[in-house]
């Protein structure tokens, strides 16, 4: 029987994702369930967005959680490299081959007509899809282009008529039209591979047995059902989890929820707690208990049991199983992770050289460095009322710096005064004015300790929820926020 092998394989873009620790923890618990390994893999085509910081950040939210794995970047393994940066040479070694056998082709296009052809097919209201143009191109046409230093990328070639069936364990047999199914560019012109062509040589080459993944990826399978029948490979067995939700069924997003997992650690939830929460978006204990631990779900564990439904993640329900969690701690350990959570020496050591010139009794500490300790309670739209600083000015404040400060990379009180200064600068705006509204966002109070300070202590994930809470607060519509949004990519390209 072959042996039961799962992945998790994040992107290192950005903090990490709760979308990442959902999907980690199925693949953990299946492959635990069947005596299986667990491997953790870094998609990093992506070299533009891609960090070592974002990588390290990610290995440290999955072990906080307890979702060790067997193999991967840190430990190694029999099927390394876990890096796609290190595998180049391998994706263009199938990629070659795909061309050999006519079922991949170099593509000259530019990106001006490439954007003109989906123009035309989005007017004539089509699917977008490559058109085919260089689909014909001879042999030795392809090699004078590239004698010429013609830039190039190779797609993958799809049938022209057809669909392609396939079989989901949670929701039976799927079938898509080819006709729907672009011609994917499978290795980029600078050599890299796409996620498609990536994802299917490394499933086949480190074994995996079971791909567990969210299901806005099934409308992508049949373009890796296609890549491993003409590489004469086996495809795994595909689970396609339902997608996390807002309350309001929208897809779970950083606009209307925290998404970082850091955000949940910094702002005092235990890891079994989030867990197990987790664990309850789209699967159910046989006794429909709410309360269990990993080994009640990996003892209990059933694919079957798995829900296609959309499930809410509903921070209220998430922060009574953490209540729960609280009071089922002994004393010591509730003492312990008060310490942890609230009185860690590391922080208040940070808090102390802003705090003591500010005090006159030790009492005072806690009014004042509350927020530096904890979330801070809700607030309303008026707190953010100024009698010179009108409501879309406000707004423009508050979009312009959430969007700058979630592509911060060095989360330092220097660079982030840096960022700021910036923005103000852009909006053409007295520093003192612009940063009203960033005291009340980030301490609840019209003035605070040191804001950058405060920033640089608090952590991104939480500093970037408090943007975000704040923008709900004051309220900014569709229409505004995609004015914001054309001023925001202005700014960034200043």
């Amino acid at each position: 029987m072959l042996k039961v092998r799962t992945r998790v394989a994040p992107s290192p873009t950005g903090d990490p994702h709760l979308g990442t620790a959902y999907v980690a923890l199925f693949n953990w618990v299946f492959a635990k369930k069947h005596g299986g390994s667990f491997i953790l893999r870094i998609e990093d085509t992506d070299q533009v967005r891609s960090t070592t910081g974002s990588e390290l950040a990610i290995l440290d939210s999955l072990k906080w959680l307890g979702l060790g794995w067997d193999e991967g970047p840190d430990c190694g393994g029999d099927f390394g490299p876990y890096r796609q940066s290190e595998r180049k040479n391998i994706y263009q070694q199938y990629a070659d081959e795909l061309v050999a056998k006519g079922k991949a082709f170099h593509c000259f296009c530019s990106a001006e007509r490439l954007n003109q052809v989906r123009a035309d097919q989005r007017a004539r209201k089509e699917t977008t899809r490559y058109d085919g143009h260089c689909l014909s191109l001879t042999e030795s046409e392809v090699k004078e282009k590239k004698q010429k230093g013609e830039s190039s990328v190779i797609r993958l070639v799809v049938p022209e008529e057809g669909e392609s069936t396939f079989t989901d364990r949670l929701r039976g047999e799927i079938s898509i039209p080819y006709q729907q199914i672009d011609m994917q560019v499978l290795i980029k012109a600078d050599g890299m591979p796409t996620y498609h062509m990536a994802v299917v040589v490394d499933d086949h080459l480190m074994n995996i047995s079971h791909v567990i993944r969210g299901e806005e990826w099934i409308n992508s399978v049949p373009k890796h059902k296609l890549l491993y029948e003409y590489l004469g490979w086996p495809m795994p067995e595909l689970i396609h989890l339902p997608l996390l939700r807002n309350p309001d069924q929208s897809k779970l997003s950083k606009r209307k929820n925290p998404t970082s997992i850091g955000f949940y650690r910094d702002s005092g939830f235990l890891p079994q707690a989030l867990v197990n929460y987790l664990c309850l978006m789209g699967w159910s204990m046989p006794d429909e208990r709410d309360l269990f631990d990993l080994e009640d779900m990996v003892s209990e564990f059933d694919e079957n049991r798995i829900s296609t439904g959309g499930p809410i993640f509903d921070l209220n329900k998430l922060s009574w199983i953490n209540g729960q969690y609280i009071r089922g701690l002994s004393h010591d350990e509730f003492v312990e992770e008060l310490i942890r959570q609230i009185a860690d020496p590391e922080k208040i050591s940070q808090i102390v050289p802003l705090i003591r010139d500010r005090i006159e009794r030790f009492d005072e500490v806690i009014s004042k460095a509350d927020y530096l300790l904890g979330d801070i309670a809700s607030l309303e739209s008026s707190d953010y009322e100024f009698s010179d600083l009108p409501e879309e000015l406000i707004s423009q404040i508050l979009f312009i710096t959430v969007s700058s400060l979630e592509q911060l990379e060095d989360w330092q009180k220097d660079s982030i005064f840096e960022l700021f200064s910036r923005c103000a600068k852009y909006l053409d705006l007295d520093f003192k004015k612009f940063m009203k509204p960033i005291f009340v966002v980030i301490s609840g109070k019209k003035s605070s300790l040191p804001a950058f300070d405060s920033m640089a202590l608090m952590g991104k994930s939480v500093t970037v929820s408090r943007f975000r809470r704040a923008m709900d607060h004051i309220g900014i519509s569709g229409k505004k926020r995609k004015k914001l949004e054309k001023e925001m990519a202005a700014f960034l390209n200043a």
